[in-house]
């Protein structure tokens, strides 16, 4: 695995007392050590695999759930086939106990079949769960609901998110590599469809990047930041960073908590870039120059200019959103699609 800059690290905080409103000002990644010590699944899991995997099997609500399955091939990286049309894993559905016991029958394997459980909604397949494992967001005012994630030894592609990110490590370890927003032509990112885990993802191999292929990935490199969670572990990763995500142990477990500091009534812009590579991408040179002046003026400038000169109650759209206009807005774009 390539180095990188090591991350920024915060040493002894208790989970009330994350300074998250900073960090989330601040916009950069940083290490929460040992926030999560106390969790009834971290203490299960540095006493044994057996107990963490039992302490899991306690909440199960028996409601079937969907993984990742791959053979020993894949050698724990969900990702694509040759030719980038298909994925290399096959969707599976059944209960977190049939998960746990396959992973646990390939736990000595040198090279074992993937199990990969991913964003697991807690609340919905482990009532109960969050009572004594719980990174206290909710204390400081953040709606998170919060996902678990389990496998074995799982190499996560790197990729973004669009909402900030809470992630915590409960079961064994995971290194994390990071790249700001920046890098992304020197990522090389995939197909938008199909996707490994719902987002697009780099095609380089962290494990072996062939540079011949893929030469802008050492100008990315230049700019990584790297850590390595331990059990009770945590690490905040602001939206839209890139993070490659790397599971070291036989069994791992990692519970995290996305939102968005932005009203619930705003739109995700993923709708919207999607829309516009639809509208605008493939126009002639000349248009898209002009549209990129006018995206800058009404959308990437600042907020308050468009609009600034008219009175008030002319405004409309080019005023601040709030949830009415949001409704409209929504409705408007519905109906022109829609034609």
């Amino acid at each position: 695995m390539l180095g990188g800059i090591a991350m920024q690290t915060l040493e002894d905080l208790e989970p009330g007392a994350l300074p998250l409103e900073a960090l989330v000002a601040a916009g950069e990644p940083v290490v929460l050590r040992g926030i999560a010590r106390d969790w009834g699944l971290v203490q299960a899991g540095l006493r044994s695999t057996q107990e963490a995997m039992g302490y899991l099997r306690g909440f199960e609500a028996g409601i079937p759930v969907q993984y990742s399955f791959g053979g020993p091939e894949i050698e724990g990286r969900p990702f694509y086939n040759a030719d980038f049309t298909r994925l290399n894993v096959e969707v599976r559905r059944g209960l977190l106990s049939q998960v746990l016991d396959g992973i646990a029958d390939h736990l000595d394997d040198p090279r074992p079949p993937t199990y990969y459980l991913a964003s697991l909604l807690i609340d919905r397949a482990l009532p109960g769960f969050a009572e004594a494992n719980d990174a206290g967001l909710a204390g400081q005012g953040i709606e998170a609901s919060a996902s678990i994630w389990i496998g074995n030894r799982v190499t996560a592609s790197c990729h973004f998110d669009t909402p900030d990110n809470l992630a915590c490590c409960a079961v064994g370890r995971r290194r994390f590599t990071l790249f700001p927003p920046e890098q992304i032509d020197n990522l090389y990112p995939g197909p938008l469809e199909p996707t490994p885990g719902g987002q697009v993802v780099s095609v380089v191999d962290f494990d072996e990047p062939d540079f011949a292929r893929h030469p802008r990935f050492r100008d990315a490199l230049a700019s990584a930041q790297t850590a390595e969670l331990e059990p009770g572990d945590a690490i905040f990763i602001p939206g839209l960073w890139w993070h490659h995500v790397r599971s070291l142990a036989p069994f791992n477990v990692l519970v995290n908590y996305w939102w968005r500091s932005s009203p619930a009534f705003l739109s995700s812009p993923l709708p919207a870039l999607h829309h516009a590579m639809w509208a605008v991408r493939d126009l002639p040179a000349r248009e898209k120059q002009a549209w990129a002046k006018i995206f800058e003026y009404y959308v990437f400038g600042p907020g308050e200019r468009a609009g600034h000169h008219l009175p008030d109650a002319a405004r409309g759209d080019l005023a601040p959103f709030d949830e009415t206009q949001a409704r409209r807005m929504r409705a408007q774009l519905l109906a022109r699609l829609n034609r």
